[in-house]
């Protein structure tokens, strides 16, 4: 098993407590960030800096958007992609696209 590092840091009234600079910077925290703690599976308290998601960007995180992100980051690795140099290529692709369908 290899050996693990630890930081001290004292509990002050009104339980408060100094999170050591090691872990801030681990982190990246800084002055004014918020932080979540949970328990795990065996009862341990985890600590991690909250990120925060603006109300009008949300919908970006729900569950179906992040899979449709993954289906396209899929397709970007196999290289199923298409570039252009510039739109007016692009808007030619469409055109004989669309012809085609007719």
């Amino acid at each position: 098993m290899g050996s693990a590092t630890f930081f001290k840091s004292r509990i002050r009234p009104k339980g408060q407590v100094t999170i050591p600079s090691e872990i801030r910077s681990i982190l990246d925290l800084k002055e004014g960030d918020d932080l979540i703690f949970h328990l795990d599976e065996k009862g341990r308290v985890i600590v991690d800096r909250a990120r925060i998601i603006p109300p009008d960007q949300a919908w970006f995180w729900s569950e179906h958007w992040q899979q449709m992100e993954r289906e396209v980051q899929a397709d970007i690795d196999a290289g199923n992609v298409l570039e252009f140099d510039n739109i007016e290529d692009f808007i030619e692709y469409l055109d004989k696209v669309e012809d085609a369908k007719d």
